[in-house]
């Protein structure tokens, strides 16, 4: 008797066939490998610090708008497994999911034991191939050189940032974090980052492979307009690409909230020049993917009052682009935080540039193995000299108090982690 989705899932969360963390290719290699997973289409692999999901989004909108057919893989889920593995954007059934899962059950046979993750990768692309669809966005879980989605050979990558995050798996510099970002490069194939300026371990290595590399403000850039537009320009020095410089006008500023969303967004459509041969995409699909892209949990603000946003950002490089976010936003009378953050995440950092952007923090622990206690929290909190804080038993219901006392000339921000957002995003606001 076949298994349910959600037995899968929870035999691979408790590492009866893998479901630790464990870096390597080889594994994943065997298996693709005896499934005769080799994808004929385009193939975008998307990597960075933070920026990647908006990246997968802006493509797979924009493709969509085309006409195209598009696979995207992205992790980590906010609420539903199946929202890592979708085609147009709408998440794959039970059923696709769980075929592909027992294909790649059998073709581990005695001899292979896979992580969560693994099986994730493989199945996207297994789901994918077997849909027929035009392209594939894939987005690097961890890293990059050693994550399992390298298995693949993309036709274009993207790093969209390098920051310090999962430091005991990618180093605690940035050279090293970038040297492992770099892993998804491949030869004579473009790679297009934003990270300036430029990491040396990352120009060395791309030198090394001979990867053209194609630069934000040196190879494509956006510029911000009047009247709420922006311009494009791509003109890329990599002579051996073969590609003609282009000027896009009058672009609409994107759905997606965030002064940072610009660079993800001139990432994206430098993807589109490269491959635009191709997958040729006219001006109509592109202002059309820029205006109806979705990515929730990133700065999202939600209508109505008080405002509220909903942001996974995690790291201190999310942090940042957090805060700026919010001092763009109107003057609100009180400001509430509902924050929770797992036990490896730099808490003293996010919270050092966060600190003045609140009134009072309402934190809660995640019911999770990595989710922090609460005494763990509060603590952070006292260490960074924030006294207004008051504790409850879950996220859901700090949100749900947070609902209950704000006035109208108040905000509430959730954030801290993608499992914080999680908790909040079936809870009406009135």
């Amino acid at each position: 008797m076949s298994l349910s989705l959600q037995q899968w899932l929870t035999q691979l969360e408790q590492g009866m066939v893998g479901g630790v963390i464990d870096l390597g290719l080889e594994r994943t290699r065997t298996v693709k490998e005896r499934l005769g997973l080799a994808p004929q289409c385009p193939l975008i692999i998307v990597g960075g610090t933070n920026g990647k999901g908006s990246v997968c989004a802006f493509l797979s909108q924009i493709y969509l708008q085309a006409g195209y057919k598009v696979g995207t893989l992205t992790s980590p889920h906010l609420q539903h497994y199946n929202e890592r593995i979708a085609i147009n954007g709408v998440p794959s059934s039970d059923e696709e999911i769980v075929t592909s899962f027992e294909r790649i059950q059998a073709a581990c046979k005695d001899d292979v034991a896979l992580t969560y993750f693994e099986y994730n990768v493989l199945a996207a692309v297994d789901v994918f191939d077997r849909a027929g669809v035009d392209v594939m966005v894939l987005e690097v879980g961890m890293g990059g050189r050693l994550d399992a989605v390298n298995v693949f050979d993309a036709d274009v990558s993207v790093v969209t940032s390098v920051d310090i995050d999962h430091q005991a798996f990618l180093g605690d510099t940035i050279e090293k974090i970038a040297f492992e970002k770099a892993g998804i490069f491949r030869s004579g194939k473009p790679a297009i980052v934003a990270q300036l300026p430029l990491p040396e371990s990352m120009r060395e290595h791309a030198e090394n492979l001979g990867t053209p590399l194609l630069l934000l403000q040196r190879d494509f850039a956006f510029v911000k307009q009047e009247q709420q537009q922006w311009s494009f320009r791509f003109h890329p020095q990599a002579q051996a690409l073969n590609l003609s410089e282009h000027n896009r006008h009058a672009l609409p500023i994107p759905a997606l909230r965030g002064a940072y969303q610009m660079s993800n967004a001139a990432c994206a459509l430098a993807v589109l020049e490269c491959l635009n041969a191709v997958l040729p995409i006219d001006i109509g699909a592109i202002k059309r993917g820029l205006l109806l892209v979705s990515n929730p949990g990133r700065f999202q603000v939600l209508p109505g009052r008080p405002l509220v946003v909903w942001d996974v950002g995690h790291n201190p490089h999310a942090a940042r682009a957090l805060r700026n976010g919010l001092l763009a936003l109107p003057y609100a009378q009180k400001r509430i935080a509902v924050f929770s953050m797992l036990a490896d995440k730099d808490i003293a950092s996010v919270l050092d540039i966060l600190k003045d952007q609140f009134d009072e923090w309402l934190i809660a622990p995640l019911d999770l193995p990595r989710g922090m206690k609460t005494e763990d929290l509060q603590a952070a909190l006292n260490q960074a000299g924030i006294d207004a804080v008051v504790s409850y038993p879950s996220v859901a219901e700090a949100y749900q108090s947070a609902l209950s006392q704000a006035t109208e000339n108040d905000r509430i921000v959730t954030f801290g982690s993608f499992h914080t957002v999680a908790e909040v995003m079936d809870i009406p606001r009135y």
